[in-house]
């Protein structure tokens, strides 16, 4: 039974009741639960004294941290949309979603991973409609920048700046705002691509959000004695929701970690005693293949939930064989279902584990069907379909895009193909959308084909996932050059690594003279697929 409303009911009800546990470690900083709280009030305050009004859309564009936290919920406390952006974003494609999502304010980290995300959105975003509308001329709407640092560019704020703001103001005038939200209050935006390449928003509430994790905390086994090792970026839905929001019910504890690195990891679970390590597959098989694996003492270690991919049997009997692991489980979702639809249960067998995504969350129906629609037998496949209460409102100010993928009765078309066994266990064997998943993270070929086509050599361009032994896929593009053009596939790859994301630059490039395609002019995928 769900205990609370809404997301800063949750958090105030966490501060409470675990008023004493370590809610958040990071190094040597150490929050506990009433501090949390406490933090995320403060943030909630500045928020109303720089004018957020409820659902207005608040961004974040950061790496994991104990900030990341404290802005996100303190935005959704004062009654904001949180709108978290991808950190591998470049700074045009981070300046889309603000100027799609319609933000008022962003919070934004400083330098990470060697970039400067100031500079980078200031050079995609400092022109665009005359000065004085904000500090990025190109997003008009976009009327205050934070800096998650102690240092910001004079027309931005610092972190310290922007929570001095909020200094003074009554403790009621947060709580207020918090009260006139409810559980149908939109609670998040989380942007995805489709097909065409076009950024869409699912649309999530506070109730879809709360329902959908109390479900998995449950499946999952999480309590409070728990150790959360969050390796899955916050922008992403289950990092944020089955990491802050589900330890925030349980009074787990949480350790960010901005980048998967495997020595951080080992370390960290050591030092920690981390017994809760959700994550793509990939990250598991680096841990375990790991050559200093023996030297940490990892036997904290005993929740590991993972999907996005197939998951070898052999990595199952290993995480339970070698480290120990007492529950492994698989699980499937996507940000239009809340990010989770089916789970796999605590006792279910290895080879359940391994190959299927085990079974619709309660509250939430799946089907296989044909392409009208129609349910189709367990063992046949078609496209993986959900109907529930974790089916996202629709995507933002997209209202044709909403018709195309939920139906009039409520059923949510994934774009992914599936079997279902006996059982009910789901078990995705493609993607209809001709998506590719990159080391846990989703690539969509139509956005990077937009991308490459923004190149002056390139005239036409079609990418396809190719197996890759450490990444799960990998892109691979086929690329028309202009004539005359001595372009070559490391100049485009090159190219590639300064404009868009890391995880959509494609490992491979082969140059053709012109694209396989059919009758109604679309690329024949399957002729590139078969060219290897």
């Amino acid at each position: 039974m769900i205990e609370w409303d809404t997301i800063p009911e949750l958090v105030r009800s966490a501060a409470e009741r675990y008023a004493d546990a370590e809610a958040v470690v990071d190094g040597r900083t150490r929050i506990t639960y009433a501090e949390l709280g406490a933090r995320v009030d403060r943030a909630a305050a500045a928020c109303l004294a720089c004018g957020v009004q409820v659902g207005d859309r608040v961004a974040v564009w950061a790496p994991n941290s104990p900030d990341w936290i404290v802005a996100a919920l303190g935005a959704v406390t004062a009654g904001a949309v949180l709108v978290p952006l991808n950190t591998r974003f470049k700074g045009a494609e981070a300046a889309d979603v603000l100027r799609r999502s319609g933000a008022r304010l962003l919070f934004v980290t400083g330098t990470f991973l060697g970039t400067s995300y100031v500079a980078s959105l200031r050079r995609a975003a400092g022109e665009g409609v005359p000065e004085g509308r904000g500090p990025l001329p190109g997003l008009p709407r976009l009327e205050q920048v934070v800096v998650l640092s102690e240092d910001a560019p004079a027309d931005f704020r610092t972190w310290k700046e922007f929570l001095a703001r909020g200094e003074g103001r009554p403790t009621g005038q947060v709580r207020d705002r918090a009260g006139a939200l409810h559980g149908a209050s939109l609670s998040d935006i989380t942007y995805t691509s489709g097909t065409t390449g076009r950024p869409k928003g699912a649309v999530i509430t506070h109730g879809q959000t709360l329902r959908a994790y109390e479900i998995w905390a449950d499946l999952a086994g999480l309590n409070r004695t728990d150790r959360y090792l969050i390796v899955n970026p916050f922008f992403h839905t289950f990092g944020y929701k089955a990491g802050v929001i589900a330890c925030l019910m349980r009074g787990a504890t949480m350790i960010p970690q901005p980048v998967f690195n495997v020595d951080t990891a080992l370390a960290n679970m050591a030092a920690e005693r981390i017994s809760v390590l959700p994550g793509p597959p990939t990250l598991h098989q680096q841990l375990l293949d790991h050559p200093a694996r023996d030297a940490h003492d990892l036997s904290a270690l005993r929740l590991v939930v993972t999907g996005a991919a197939v998951v070898p049997l052999r990595l199952v009997e290993r995480l339970r064989g070698e480290l120990g692991v007492g529950t492994v489980l698989t699980a499937y979702g996507l940000s239009e279902a809340s990010g989770i639809v089916t789970m796999c249960r605590r006792g279910d067998d290895p080879s359940v584990i391994s190959s299927t995504s085990g079974r619709a969350i309660p509250g939430t129906e799946v089907r296989v069907t044909d392409r009208s629609g129609a349910p189709l037998p367990p063992g046949t496949p078609g496209e993986v379909r959900v109907r529930g209460f974790n089916v996202m409102r629709g995507y933002y100010e997209d209202p044709g895009a909403t018709a195309e993928t939920i139906s009039p009765d409520g059923w949510l078309s994934t774009g992914d193909v599936g079997v279902l066994d006996e059982a009910g266990n789901l078990r995705i064997t493609d993607r209809i959308k001709d998506m590719f998943i990159v080391g846990g993270f989703n690539a969509y070929p139509a956005e990077i084909e937009r991308l490459l086509l923004l190149h002056p050599d390139v005239t036409d361009a079609a990418v396809i996932g190719t197996p890759d032994p450490r990444l799960g896929e990998v892109g691979k593009a086929f690329v028309v050059r202009r004539p005359g053009s001595v372009l070559t596939g490391d100049d485009l790859i090159a190219w590639s690594r300064r404009e868009m994301a890391n995880y959509k630059v494609p490992r491979a490039v082969t140059f053709v003279d012109e694209l396989p395609r059919n009758a109604s002019g679309k690329v024949v995928k399957g002729a590139l697929r078969g060219r290897g």
